[in-house]
């Protein structure tokens, strides 16, 4: 009888699901304090593409702007940003398509504008193990003025 309880606490603990965690992002190079801040932690299916699991977002301050993003489970991702300065919960283009507003990944993955070129998924990933983390990216501003670093 011991040893069936025993089994069966061992495959109720490695079935629980990992443990969620919270993961902070300092997004800088904010230009203004316009509108907020907005990040989504994707996994590589979603990179890039709406519909990301986890996301969250901060009132804009010039320069750093921090986002606490909760109830991240522990696994490899990719952030994708941008500063919405005019509350409108997406990124505005201009007619060639290029952001008017900030855009930024982790590690500070590039855009390469000729030829164009989105962010690769292995410039960006990282591995969140939880429970909390911090990480950084910068934006980046294409049309207007750019960010004050």
């Amino acid at each position: 009888m011991k040893a069936l309880i025993a089994v069966a606490a061992l495959l109720a603990t490695a079935a629980a699901p990992a443990p969620e965690g919270t993961l902070t992002v300092r997004v800088g190079n904010v230009r203004n304090a316009n509108g907020r801040v907005h990040v989504d932690i994707c996994p590589e299916a979603r990179f890039l593409k709406d519909g990301c699991p986890y996301s969250g977002a901060a009132p804009a301050v010039a320069g750093t702007t921090v986002v606490v993003v909760h109830g991240v489970a522990p696994g490899r991702y990719a952030i994708q940003a941008y500063h919405d300065e005019n509350r409108n919960d997406k990124v505005d283009r201009n007619f060639l398509g290029l952001p008017k507003e900030g855009v930024g990944f982790s590690n500070d993955a590039k855009i390469v504008l000729f030829p164009p070129r989105a962010p690769q998924w292995a410039d960006a990933k990282f591995d969140f193990a939880g429970p909390a983390q911090t990480t950084m990216l910068n934006l980046r501003y294409f049309i207007g003025a750019s960010g004050p670093g």
